[in-house]
């Protein structure tokens, strides 16, 4: 499990606006964490299929179908990263390539105002 890899996961339980159920999430941790494997959390950006998300500005990334092996066109929400357990991670889907993990973590930097 590294940076940039995308997996199904269970988002439940979750509350008001947060994505839930099952949906393909990309790991942003430090790949330092996700290579320990006593360190269970991971954290992650869900991804989501939905047009209005897709428009929420310079935190909402677009995913081309294909890429990591995407079966459709997807958002990266960066304003919505949350932890997980690791055991939340079911299944690998692919591996994002290094030009949208950089796109990524720009709407992470946006989500979070950094510089």
């Amino acid at each position: 499990m590294k940076r940039g890899d995308i997996y199904w996961a269970d988002l439940k339980p979750r509350s008001g606006s947060e994505q839930s159920g099952r949906r393909p999430c990309i790991v942003i941790s430090h790949d330092a964490f996700n290579q320990v494997p006593n360190w269970r959390s991971i954290i992650v950006v869900p991804l989501s299929t939905s047009k209005v998300q897709a428009k929420r500005g310079p935190t909402a990334i677009l995913l081309p179908k294909g890429s990591a092996n995407l079966k459709q066109s997807s958002v990266a929400l960066c304003h919505q990263v949350t932890t997980l357990d690791r055991s939340k991670l079911t299944q690998p889907v692919g591996t994002l390539p290094k030009n949208l993990v950089y796109q990524i973590e720009n709407g992470i930097k946006a989500a979070l105002d950094l510089s």
